[in-house]
């Protein structure tokens, strides 16, 4: 039993490691102050009905290996917050917004963008009508 739960938490950190990174990465700047919904169009695609629940499912999964990393070796909060990221529920951007400007979160996500070369999360309103003046 003890070798399960090491090899699901060695898993998962290397997963947490090599897949939060280049999600992070791959956020556009303006993700956090952009209108949501804006690119759907009124009757969603076939494709796009089948991967939402797969992509709810995944979010789920995503979230509960985050609350396990928090006392196992991995990047919870990290891993938690891309969690939701996939999830749709109602309240979910404030939500996010809510866990991404927390200190900690805020500095990791900021280096890890700073790393690919990518500019900061923009997490107000008010930053992103700085950037466009």
């Amino acid at each position: 039993m003890t070798g399960i739960a090491l090899g699901v938490s060695i898993g998962l950190f290397a997963i947490g490691v090599v897949s939060i990174p280049i999600v992070i990465a791959r956020l556009p700047a303006d993700y956090f102050v952009r209108e949501s919904g804006g690119s759907q169009t009124e009757s969603p695609s076939l494709k796009r009905k089948l991967l939402k629940p797969l992509r709810n499912v995944f979010g789920v999964l995503l979230v509960l290996a985050g609350i396990a990393m928090l006392v196992l070796p991995g990047q919870g909060i990290l891993a938690i917050l891309l969690g939701l990221s996939l999830v749709d529920f109602p309240g979910k951007r404030k939500l996010l917004l809510r866990v991404i400007k927390t200190r900690g979160v805020k500095r990791v996500v900021a280096a890890i963008r700073r790393r690919a070369h990518k500019p900061p999360l923009q997490l107000d309103l008010d930053e992103a009508d700085d950037k466009k003046s």
